[in-house]
């Protein structure tokens, strides 16, 4: 069932002050204009409690209470009149236009414009006096003022509200753009704290397990040099990351960014990780251009190499693992080429987040790589992976 809606408190208090004031008015005997049709004071009480009662559908109805109004203003025109009701009635004009819809609003200033511009002329045409002005004026006062304050008023709301939508949407855009940096941060240091750590981690796995599980004292030594070694290098990265995330690098300075220059030791470390595990590592390093790469680009590519050497490790046959580098223009090959297949022996278990991490930093640079089987140059499987990174700016 439909209820009509509570007059808004203000309204209410409108209404009984503006009724109170005219029943004031009309006992103490004060009118606006005399000689009318209905002289008898009591008849102008009728508009004023007409008036009063549209100030309490001032805001829900403000147009059909702007028209019924001014045919009440019309009314109060043939009897003594009242001063509360002529007041009212610029409310409502007021509230028409503050509260009407978006159309309403522009037209009422222009109507009321018009209607004072006319009765002007019309006055003036009529009966050339001050008098005229002064009439024109009032209906100028009565009608485009509130009309003019009820625009103003709007327009400067309507304002305030895109403020404020405005001011919402950037800190939405601020907060989002705080999530998608705090994500990439995070994406970033997951994508470093795998490509330093699974290395080492994975030939400290592989040769646990081949020490506990050949009961041979030269092979349980050899294996324990390598998981030393492993481990002090693994503590040397972390400490190197940690000192990347401290805000003040007093306790643990960081340590030099990886480059290709250290693909060398890289390699050598990786063929002693992996010689029990009868793989054998060469670099091939064929670069036609010997100068400085961006740091970004070194970066990646030698987590591309660690990350392939790890992968090798854990899971690659025995047999040659190639790392070959080639630089051509404007873009640098790395590819990184192990023989696919069973191996005997421990193997350490793998995520996937390798290859992801991989794709990461190739799109975040704009290269391409591709990682899977292939055809070797003897006709045998190979487990290949191969990223070409941009080299120059916009390449």
């Amino acid at each position: 069932m439909f209820s009509p809606a509570r007059p808004h408190r203000d309204d209410v208090l409108l209404a009984v002050t503006g009724l109170s004031g005219g029943v004031v008015l009309w006992l103490i005997g004060i009118h606006i204009q005399n000689g009318r049709l209905f002289d008898a004071p009591w008849v102008s009480l009728l508009p004023l409690v007409v008036m009063a009662a549209l100030e309490l559908v001032r805001r829900t109805a403000p147009l059909t209470a702007l028209t019924v109004g001014t045919l009440a203003l019309v009314a109060d025109q043939f009897t003594v009149g009242s001063l509360a009701t002529l007041l009212m009635f610029t409310d409502l004009v007021y509230a028409a236009v503050l509260y009407g819809t978006p159309a309403a609003s522009r037209r009422i200033p222009v109507i009321t414009l018009l209607v004072t511009v006319a009765t002007t002329v019309g006055f003036i045409a009529w009966a050339p006096s001050a008098d005229a002005v002064l009439i024109g004026i009032v209906v100028g006062m009565v009608f485009f003022g509130p009309a003019l304050t009820g625009a103003s008023v709007r327009n400067h709301r309507e304002a305030a509200v895109a403020a404020r939508l405005r001011a919402d949407q950037t800190v939405l855009l601020a907060e989002m753009d705080r999530v998608q940096a705090v994500t990439a941060e995070r994406s970033r240091m997951a994508r470093e704290l795998h490509d330093m750590v699974a290395n080492h981690l994975s030939a400290i796995a592989i040769h646990s397990t081949a020490a506990l599980s050949i009961d041979e004292p030269d092979t349980s030594r050899d294996a324990l040099k390598v998981i030393r070694q492993n481990s002090v290098d693994g503590l040397a990265e972390m400490r190197r990351l940690i000192g990347l995330l401290r805000e003040s690098g007093a306790a643990a300075p960081p340590g030099p960014v990886p480059a290709l220059a250290s693909l060398d030791a890289l390699v050598e470390q990786a063929g002693s990780n992996s010689a029990s595990s009868g793989l054998t590592v060469a670099l091939d390093d064929g670069r036609e251009e010997s100068g400085p790469l961006p740091a970004p680009v070194e970066l990646a590519a030698y987590r591309i190499v660690q990350e392939s050497l790890t992968n090798a490790l854990k899971h690659a046959a025995p047999g040659p693992v190639t790392v070959r580098l080639r630089r051509s223009g404007a873009l640098l090959t790395v590819e990184v080429s192990s023989v696919s297949g069973d191996r005997p022996g421990p193997r350490a278990p793998g995520s996937g987040a390798g290859l992801v991490g991989m794709r990461e930093r190739v799109a975040l640079l704009g290269g391409v790589i591709d990682a899977g089987p292939a055809d070797g140059d003897d006709g045998g499987k190979i487990w290949r992976v191969r990223a070409e990174l941009p080299v120059e700016e916009g390449a």
